[in-house]
C-alpha cells in the first residue's frame, strides 16, 4: 500500500495556547538546528517503543501499542506520526492513523483506514529525562498543525483517562462521552477536535 512521502516539517510561526512554553527553537534561535520535528519511519520503531514502554508500563502496566503495532503504523501511515529529535535523539513522539467512523471502537486500536477523515492519536509520550518541560504540549500543538494541513484529515480523535481531559481541552479537544474501548480495568473518555482552525493556520504560515 502506498503512503505519502516522509518529510521534515519546516519551522513556522505557531501561536501556542496561553500557558504553554515555546519550544527551544522559538526561545533560542541559535539552538534551532539541534531541534528537529519530522514524521517517523519504521527505523524509528525501536526507539519509539523504548520511550512508550517506560512511560506507560510503570503507570498502567500496558502499552497503547506493542512494537509490532508501532512498526505497522509507521509503515502504513508515517505521515500521521511526528517525532521531536534533540541533537538526533528522539525525545517525544505521537503516532496516529486514520479512522472512518464517528466514534472509536476496539478495532480502531489496530487499524488504519485510508478513507477516513479522523486522525486517531494512539499515543503521545515523552522521554523521562525531558518530562515536565512542556515538550508534550509543544509537540501536540505542532502535530495538530501538521495533520490539519492534510486535506483528508478533518478532525482529531483520542481516548484518555479522566485526569488528562483538561490537558487536551487546552488544545481544542472536547469530550464526547465515555469511550467504548476498555483496557483491563481502565476506562476512558473519548475526545474530538476540529482541525479547521489548524488547517487555516498552516495555510497562513506557509511561504
Amino acid at each position: 500500500m502506498s503512503t505519502l512521502s516522509i518529510h521534515c516539517l519546516k519551522p513556522s510561526a505557531l501561536r501556542l495556547p496561553s500557558g504553554i512554553p515555546g519550544s527551544p527553537g522559538r526561545q533560542r534561535r541559535h539552538t534551532l538546528p539541534a531541534n528537529e520535528f519530522r514524521c517517523l519511519t519504521p527505523e524509528d520503531a525501536a526507539g519509539v517503543f523504548e520511550i512508550e514502554r517506560e512511560a506507560f508500563v510503570s503507570v498502567s502496566g500496558n502499552c497503547p501499542l506493542n512494537l509490532d503495532e508501532v512498526r505497522h503504523f509507521l509503515t502504513l501511515c508515517p505521515e500521521l506520526s511526528l517525532g521531536w529529535f534533540v541533537e538526533g535523539r528522539l525525545v517525544a513522539f505521537i503516532i496516529g492513523s486514520l479512522w472512518d467512523e464517528e466514534r472509536l471502537t476496539q478495532a480502531s486500536l489496530t487499524l488504519h483506514r485510508p478513507g477516513g477523515h479522523a486522525a486517531h492519536l494512539h499515543v503521545l509520550a515523552v522521554h523521562r529525562t525531558f518530562r515536565r518541560q512542556g515538550k508534550g504540549s509543544v509537540l501536540l500543538w505542532r502535530y495538530l498543525h501538521h495533520v490539519g494541513g492534510q486535506l483528508a484529515v478533518h478532525r482529531a480523535v483520542l481516548m484518555c483517562e479522566d485526569p488528562l481531559v483538561p490537558f487536551y481541552q487546552r488544545f481544542g479537544f472536547h469530550p464526547v462521552g465515555p469511550c467504548a474501548i476498555v483496557v483491563g480495568s481502565l476506562t476512558f473518555t473519548e475526545m474530538h477536535c476540529s482541525l479547521q482552525g489548524h488547517a487555516a493556520l498552516r495555510r497562513n504560515s506557509d511561504p
